[in-house]
């Protein structure tokens, strides 16, 4: 629900997506209802993904070639299997900690006209390190007018 302070509104909601094992899930749509929603037409979304485990990411969203070997190059620099003194959740637990820490927890995309600023070939993606599936929620914050 909007608030209102002078003309800047704020908005906040959290999303929450079930993924996909070691996958990277595309979630521009949901990011775009909420921008909607807020009816904020000039501002900033702030995404912030409240796990350790997994990111986000602003990436190509025409090839799904770019997806797949972006997968394949963070696991050959995180591998499972390696001496992880941190393992009280299996092999993937602690690459997967790695792997958010090169990554990124939160995104901020400008919003103008009403709709996210991104680029024709940009979409938002959740990514999943670990091996099996999770519940994860992101909080999306909008201020604008």
């Amino acid at each position: 629900m909007p608030s209102t302070t002078s003309l800047t509104i704020h908005y906040q909601t959290i999303l929450t997506l079930e993924t996909r094992p070691k996958a990277l899930q595309r979630f521009t749509m949901q990011v775009q209802d909420a921008v909607r929603e807020s009816r904020v037409t000039m501002g900033l979304c702030c995404l912030f993904l409240r796990h350790t485990s997994a990111s986000l990411v602003i990436q190509e969203n025409a090839d799904p070639t770019v997806l797949m070997d972006m997968e394949t190059f963070l696991s050959k620099l995180v591998p499972e299997g390696a001496d992880y003194r941190h393992n009280d959740e299996g092999p993937d637990d602690m690459p997967a900690h790695l792997r958010t820490a090169l990554t990124h927890t939160s995104e901020q995309i400008p919003i103008t006209n009403g709709r996210l600023a991104l680029g024709t070939w940009q979409g938002i993606y959740l990514w999943e390190h670990r091996s099996r599936s999770h519940r994860r929620d992101v909080v999306v914050h909008i201020t604008g007018i």
